[in-house]
């Protein structure tokens, strides 16, 4: 899936005068940059390196890639095994399942392996055997393993192993931590996006202004801003397709296809992650009773349409969030 980016150019220029200090730091496959305003710089620089060092911490746990992180244990228990998770993974499964039940499935950190059986190890599309997708099948489901929330364990109840990937979840929850822990150094008005894919806003740092503008540029046209969100103490993320790519719902095992966009704010960058990637699925009329059932939620959905051979851009938003003011 490639991640729809947001434009932040519209205040670099003014980072000096309004004693915004910018860091950045790779990490997730991504990099991640914390915008701090604050009197003394050397505070700042503090704050944006224990965040840093969290960001490390929390990639050890959540990574499927790394072979001891929480998330590659969970994908290697055996049936009725059960293993204790850290907080962190702990959290993102808790919430991940919280996700799964308010879009319906449409989000599912099961759905590895149907993805990587409809494309080939360069990632393009292939169309999987009968047998290759029913047995991919049996592997996804949040049905397969059991959070105890009382003694933080997870037991794995199906007899096949299960392929869990956080993605871009995994960034968004980052995100909220390390806004908790500016919260901890006192620091009051601060930005924190992963890979320009998800964006926490904290506090307002232009006079005149309720939060930070954060302008949504049209995937097929970057040139072109679509709207401009004034984000405050809370999160936006992006989602999207282009052309010749596809992405794989988990209720239906079967690809849909881009070009296509979603965007969806909410209190924090974990569930906005979490919504994003579903809103690639879910209906209009779905994202729209999603929104109506969480207050303060907004979405919006792109879609590239060909009418009489001409392709033709088309937006919708959904929602309103106090703290997100569209201008």
């Amino acid at each position: 899936m490639q991640a729809q980016s947001f434009d932040l150019s519209s205040f670099h220029g003014d980072l000096k005068a309004h004693r915004i200090h910018r860091f950045a730091h790779k990490a997730m496959a991504t990099v991640f940059e914390i915008f701090i305003q604050h009197e003394n710089a050397g505070y700042a620089q503090q704050a944006a390196f224990e965040a840093f060092n969290e960001l490390d911490r929390l990639e050890q746990e959540l990574s499927r890639f790394i072979p001891n992180s929480d998330i590659a244990r969970i994908n290697n228990l055996a049936q009725n095994e059960t293993i204790s998770l850290g907080e962190a993974a702990f959290e993102c499964v808790q919430q991940c399942l919280r996700v799964h039940a308010e879009t319906s499935g449409a989000f599912d950190i099961t759905v590895g392996p149907l993805v990587d059986i409809w494309r080939n190890q360069d990632k393009s599309p292939r169309t999987p055997a009968p047998e290759e997708l029913e047995t991919a099948q049996q592997r996804v489901g949040v049905q397969h393993f059991k959070l105890d929330e009382a003694q933080f364990t997870i037991t794995l109840l199906s007899a096949h192993k299960v392929g869990l990937d956080l993605g871009a979840f995994g960034k968004g929850y980052a995100v909220d931590r390390l806004v908790d822990l500016l919260r901890e150094w006192s620091i009051a008005t601060a930005l924190i996006h992963g890979g320009m894919s998800s964006i926490f806003a904290r506090g307002a740092p232009f006079e005149g202004m309720n939060g930070w503008p954060i302008a949504i540029n049209n995937p097929w046209n970057r040139a072109q801003t679509v709207t401009t969100l004034i984000l405050q103490d809370r999160a936006v993320s992006g989602s999207g397709l282009q052309k010749g790519q596809h992405i794989i719902d988990p209720r239906t095992a079967h690809p849909v296809a881009g070009p296509r966009a979603a965007w969806a704010s909410t209190p924090t960058a974990a569930i906005s992650d979490g919504a994003s990637t579903a809103f690639m699925l879910m209906s209009a009329e779905e994202v729209e009773q999603y929104c109506a059932a969480h207050e303060g939620s907004w979405a919006m959905l792109g879609a590239l349409e060909s009418r009489d051979e001409m392709a033709e851009e088309k937006f919708v938003q959904f929602g309103k969030a106090a703290g997100t003011q569209p201008v």
